[in-house]
């Protein structure tokens, strides 16, 4: 089939490191037919999160944060079982790693600055509603 199409990058310049990747293969359930009982095409990819000198020390430390609900052992793992080919299994798994710890390690959004709303806004609102209570109360026959 090939090799795998790496490095798969996080962000910028920084990738994967493929000697710190741990896998793991074992059978899947799902498509393959008769060929699934006998291949082992589930791939579940591992990578220590909180030993890897990989990362800046910044992303490493704000992805133990954010994966702090599902790192192992500061491991965090990744499973791949869609496809019949372990190869594709492979593929996804560590696109989908590379995504998480993109994710993970994104620097924080901006704050929100407070602005203050336009009188002329707030007052058409009031308006409005005033009139739409009008417009409802007029709906109720009392004075049949």
């Amino acid at each position: 089939m090939g090799h795998m199409s790496g490095p798969y990058l996080i962000r910028g310049s920084v990738s994967l490191p493929e000697a710190e990747l741990m896998w793991r293969f074992s059978r899947s359930s799902g498509p393959g037919g008769q060929h699934v009982n006998t291949s082992d095409s589930q791939v579940e990819l591992r990578f220590d999160l909180a030993a890897t000198d990989a990362l800046p020390e910044v992303w490493k430390a704000r992805a133990l944060e954010r994966l702090a609900s599902r790192l192992v052992g500061g491991v965090v793992s990744v499973r791949a079982s869609e496809h019949r080919s372990q190869w594709r299994n492979r593929e996804t798994a560590a696109v989908r790693l590379a995504a998480l710890l993109a994710e993970a390690t994104a620097p924080p959004p901006r704050p929100r600055r407070a602005t203050k709303i336009p009188r002329g806004i707030n007052e058409r609102r009031l308006r409005e509603k005033k009139q739409r209570a009008e417009t409802k109360r007029g709906r109720s026959g009392r004075d049949w």
